[in-house]
């Protein structure tokens, strides 16, 4: 070999060595940071035999009463007009737990009293509203 390929693989192998020296070291304060803390995510869950009603102030949205006081705000993909409908009630089936957490746990259908028509509900979100979100939902709309 050249003097002139000696150097280039001198240089090459020199430079390779430093590339991965640059990364172990970062790779070593990396794991010496400690990982940034995240918000505490608030998961609201709750039964489904906690459920005690419904209500539905709008085609797109239903709050259903869990417990006693508390209220949990349904948003769904597609309005339904049924909701607005005399004699009819919401059903939810469990499949597996029987634990609300998020939008995708409940399934939900509203149905009419004379068994007749049916509609399946997606919800896209369920959110437990804070004392005064539900003080501020008028009372004909406030779960019983």
């Amino acid at each position: 070999m050249t003097m002139i390929s000696h150097i280039v693989r001198g240089g090459l192998i020199v430079a390779g060595c430093a590339t991965l020296g640059a990364a172990a070291i970062g790779a070593g304060s990396a794991a010496a940071d400690p990982p940034a803390k995240k918000p505490a995510e608030q998961h609201n869950c709750f039964f489904i035999t906690q459920w005690r009603g419904w209500k539905s102030p709008s085609p797109d949205v239903i709050y259903l009463g869990v417990n006693l006081h508390d209220v949990y705000k349904v948003t769904l993909s597609t309005p339904s007009n049924q909701l607005q409908w005399p004699d009819v009630h919401l059903v939810s089936k469990s499949r597996g737990s029987d634990t609300v957490c998020d939008a995708l746990d409940p399934d939900l259908t509203v149905a009419d009293d004379h068994g007749g028509v049916r509609e399946a509900l997606i919800a896209t979100s369920i959110t437990k509203l804070t004392k005064e979100e539900v003080a501020a939902i008028p009372p004909k709309f406030r779960p019983n």
